[in-house]
């Protein structure tokens, strides 16, 4: 049961001039870089293509390319680092919902709490103090879910809308597949609190990575990523052509099981590759998880 034809990269070069590229999945998983994703990158920049990395990250995109960086990729390779936290702080910037000094709650890795930070909120230990909250990372390889749920329900209790700036369901955690932020936020709708999902599949991501590239013809625009729920989904919504790569969460998807997601999420690829790299699978890196 075949969901779309396999595609090289060469010829995908042929026939597309701008990339939106996933990074997670596509270029990296959680360790580091995939064999072949740099070499990729570099065939596109030799042949003049125009490349957005756009990732469904709650940190900046400055923070993510230098970190792309020190895994070996070169900053000339993509023209700009797109995320879903970088859209968040564009849109709620200029909401007149979000004052200074409102107090948030955030769910994240690593304690990061830079939205809050950057909109000069003032952030908040419990749940039950906040007027927002902020889902934008997840720890659950080593939180369980069920330790996020009583976090949670207090502001849900309150109605305290929700911003969740990275709506991946899974992630890539010590080579296993864990829940992520989107996991989390279903949880707080699950609780009946508002939620808001900035990030891909939907639209504001993609609007504003396109407007970089001010009148570029949609039919020259083809998104890669490794899901179909976000990337392939949100491509098919955009009326863009996509790829499915084999080398993130679903690298070990039966055909069966890639039709049945194509089927629930009404989103089919337009092609699949094995990995996005110059040749070979690029699958090196990706055999864990």
């Amino acid at each position: 049961m075949i969901i779309a034809p396999e595609i090289s990269l060469a010829a995908l070069i042929d026939r597309y001039d701008y990339f939106l590229v996933d990074q997670f999945g596509v270029l990296r998983d959680d360790v580091g870089a995939y064999d072949g994703a740099a070499a990729a990158l570099r065939a596109l920049k030799d042949r003049g293509k125009h490349v957005i990395v756009l990732s469904n990250s709650g940190r900046t995109g400055d923070y993510n390319a230098e970190r792309f960086v020190r895994l070996g990729f070169d900053r000339e390779l993509f023209e700009r680092f797109v995320t879903s936290g970088d859209v968040a702080f564009d849109i709620l910037s200029a909401s007149s919902d979000i004052r200074p000094g409102m107090r948030a709650f955030t769910i994240s890795s690593g304690g990061d709490q830079n939205l809050a930070d950057r909109l000069g909120l003032t952030s908040v230990a419990r749940s039950d103090e906040a007027d927002l909250v902020i889902i934008s990372g997840s720890e659950a390889e080593r939180i369980e879910l069920e330790v996020y749920r009583r976090q949670l329900a207090p502001a849900a209790a309150n109605k305290a809308p929700c911003i969740c700036t990275n709506p991946d369901i899974h992630k890539l955690a010590d080579g296993k597949i864990v829940p992520g932020a989107g996991a989390i936020a279903r949880i707080y709708k699950d609780l009946g609190g508002m939620v808001h999902w900035i990030g891909k599949p939907h639209r504001e991501i993609y609007e504003f990575a396109i407007a970089r590239w001010n009148s570029a013809d949609s039919a020259k625009i083809v998104c890669i990523g490794d899901s179909i729920e976000h990337d392939i989904k949100g491509a098919t919504d955009m009326a863009l052509s996509s790829v499915l790569v084999r080398t993130g969460i679903l690298a070990d998807a039966s055909e069966e099981e890639l039709s049945e997601l194509t089927r629930h999420f009404a989103a089919n690829p337009t092609y699949i590759m094995p990995g996005f790299s110059n040749g070979g699978s690029g699958r090196q890196r990706a055999s864990a998880i």
